[in-house]
């Protein structure tokens, strides 16, 4: 397992747009399927987006689907969210992971998952 380190949060008003990133070792390992969860208060765990090694496969939760954009650079070892059209329904801290389940029937942590600390997104209305 890696350390990973997401970085781009903050505060924005609703309708506005952020880029979270993640970097850390293993993210772009040979294979790995990685991705985004989030977590708002009192929720459970929510599987954001998720995308397979060679990017060409990428798959969203519903409430998401059209606002954000998952990508990865196995070059420069990062991932990236990129978010735009947000509600204050986006509210949450966002978790970049390691080595989950990633398909059209949902986004899921799986066996070796490992996550980053979290990274705190703030939308005001």
């Amino acid at each position: 397992q890696g350390q990973l380190v997401e970085s781009g949060g903050g505060s924005v008003q609703a309708g506005g747009s952020l880029r979270l990133s993640c970097t850390g070792s293993g993210l772009t390992s040979d294979g790995t399927t990685v991705g985004w969860f989030r977590q708002a208060p009192e929720k459970e765990r929510e599987g954001v987006a998720c995308i397979n090694w060679s990017g060409q496969r990428q798959y969203y939760g519903d409430s998401v689907k059209e606002r954000f954009a998952i990508s990865r650079d196995n070059v420069d070892n990062t991932l990236y969210l990129q978010m735009h059209s947000l509600t204050p329904d986006d509210t949450a801290m966002y978790y970049c992971a390691v080595n989950i389940a990633c398909s059209s029937i949902g986004i899921y942590p799986a066996d070796f998952t490992y996550w980053g600390q979290g990274i705190l997104v703030t939308v005001s209305s």
